[in-house]
């Protein structure tokens, strides 16, 4: 999918638009469009749809090497083609999920919604995860047209992000998204490995 740059006659950007987006607030229409500008011929190859199960193995190759890096995700073990099923694609949870695919069918990253009893009503639960060689390719802005289009399409009113503190490329992602901080969690990251401190970013639609 293309992103349609305007420039006057000095090589300026004169205008920005994409028609998916509806009306957003100036700071972050500005900082979605300056990340897109940042795309590389690479991103702008990139096909977004929704993931099948024949993505399955692709996504499970993806996360597990993040998982293994750590640092970054809440999630210590590495996942089965089953749970990744479940977590992603058909599980009584899962909202949506898109993919970002290369000319070669390779799976850049992935990003899903999921709905929790845990959230308020209205509330979506959002999980990103882009290729540790593709973090900053624009894979993640891309997702996010889709995904935002996703939710509200399905009639949610706001969309949470929960980012561990140490995560700085995801909590500098979202905020580019136009997230906002609303919570802190402190949290014992020793306790059965899955508690950490994390921000909880919202997202209104």
């Amino acid at each position: 999918m293309k992103y349609p740059i305007k420039r006057d006659a000095t090589g300026m950007r004169a205008e920005y638009k994409r028609a998916d987006f509806g009306e957003m607030k100036r700071g972050q229409f500005l900082e979605f469009a300056r990340a897109a500008l940042m795309q590389n011929t690479a991103t702008e190859s990139l096909t977004i749809r929704p993931a099948v199960d024949a993505d399955i193995e692709g996504m499970r190759t993806l996360l597990n090497e993040i998982i293994r890096v750590g640092g970054t995700t809440a999630i210590t073990n590495e996942l089965s083609s089953d749970e990744m099923r479940e977590w992603f694609i058909s599980g009584a949870a899962v909202v949506s999920c898109f993919v970002a695919a290369d000319s070669n069918g390779t799976i850049a990253g992935f990003q899903s919604l999921s709905k929790y009893d845990s959230l308020p009503a209205g509330w979506v639960d959002i999980a990103t995860f882009a290729s540790r060689s593709r973090q900053k390719s624009g894979v993640g802005s891309a997702l996010f047209a889709h995904t935002r289009e996703a939710a509200s399409q399905r009639g949610f009113a706001v969309i949470n992000a929960s980012i561990r503190v140490v995560n700085e490329g995801g909590l500098a992602y979202y905020s580019r998204m136009g997230f906002e901080t609303y919570l802190v969690e402190d949290g014992d990251p020793h306790a059965q490995g899955r508690v950490f401190n994390r921000l909880r970013k919202r997202f209104v639609l």
